[in-house]
């Protein structure tokens, strides 16, 4: 299998010849570092392990120009619409009908990311408008709905125009929402002025045959997965957080076939050596692998504060324990 048919057929809880793993790359101050412990400098860790290759396009959904005041009300929405142009040549990766060209022969996995989730598409980019938002949500309702609808029809005709050209493998909603304590809104609210928002990207993704639906979360978000799934998401990355709270194993005995799992190994062991590893690993993959549906990964960006000898371990535990 390659490495698209591999993932697809993990996705639809199939019988893959081994579940995909993806490589997040590895940024050049860890190499740096792991060169300085013995990783030779012609080294490719590319070739050391195996790994499924992986692409996401990107889509450009911010508002253009920037506004240097987010909108408040309802009156300012007429003028901010203007800066969400789904027609705009430039909202599509560079050289797009060169990409659309080499898609269609690709043997690797193709994901879109279509929407930013709540906050940063309400403009949070600090205090001041998380501030001014969460007074919104309570005085003035209404436009918060508004705002999120607005930018979800720019997104549903953005990502119209780019599925016509193209086939993707899965769909990726990013969502910053909370912390490791949990989501800032209520799942009510969420489902009320998030998810209903949402609809019409994804009739958008029906209608192209997007068959994986992902939010790939940074917070504790275990709270909102009953809503998600009703609203037609079937796929969870968390990143970043707390693992205790987000256990695969316990949602997985919660939700069931329902909800399809990327990531949920904690990064944290790779710092604290081979013993603790390897309890991390084998306690958690192979009863995961054994329900399917479940792409095994670290549930963050490799830091230059794991050793490279726990790196090689982990790297070489998961190829045996998930058969690559």
């Amino acid at each position: 299998m390659n490495s698209r048919e591999r993932f697809l057929e993990t996705m639809r809880f199939g019988n893959p010849d081994h579940v995909p793993y993806f490589e997040d790359g590895l940024r050049k101050d860890v190499l740096r570092t792991w060169r300085r412990q013995g990783l030779a400098a012609d080294a490719r860790l590319s070739t050391m392990f195996s790994a499924d290759r992986r692409e996401e396009i990107d889509l450009d959904v911010e508002p253009h120009p920037s506004p240097r005041h987010w909108p408040s009300t309802l009156k300012d929405l007429k003028a901010f619409s203007l800066r969400l142009n789904p027609d705009d040549p430039f909202r599509l990766p560079l050289n797009w009908k060169k990409h659309t060209r080499a898609w269609k022969k690709r043997e690797h996995v193709l994901m879109m990311r279509v929407h930013n989730g709540f906050f940063l598409t309400m403009g949070v980019a600090g205090w001041k408008r998380f501030h001014e938002l969460m007074k919104l949500l309570h005085d003035d309702p209404g436009f918060v709905r508004e705002m999120m609808c607005l930018q979800a029809e720019f997104v549903a005709a953005l990502t119209e125009r780019a599925l016509r050209d193209v086939e993707i493998d899965a769909a990726i909603f990013s969502e910053p929402i909370g912390d490791n304590h949990g989501p800032l809104i209520s799942p009510k609210m969420y489902a009320d002025f998030v998810l209903s928002s949402y609809r019409p990207v994804m009739e958008v993704l029906k209608g192209h045959h997007v068959d994986t639906i992902i939010l790939r979360t940074y917070a504790n978000a275990r709270a909102l997965i009953p809503v998600l799934m009703e609203n037609g998401f079937d796929c969870l990355w968390a990143c970043e957080v707390n693992t205790a709270a987000m256990d695969y194993r316990s949602l997985r005995e919660q939700y069931g076939r329902g909800l399809r799992l990327i990531g949920g190994i904690d990064l944290d062991v790779l710092r604290e050596g081979k013993e603790a590893i390897r309890a991390e690993v084998e306690g958690k993959v192979p009863p995961l692998l054994a329900q399917g549906g479940y792409v095994p990964l670290a549930d963050g960006r490799v830091r230059k504060d794991i050793p490279l000898e726990n790196y090689i371990y982990y790297r070489k535990l998961l190829e045996k324990v998930t058969g690559s």
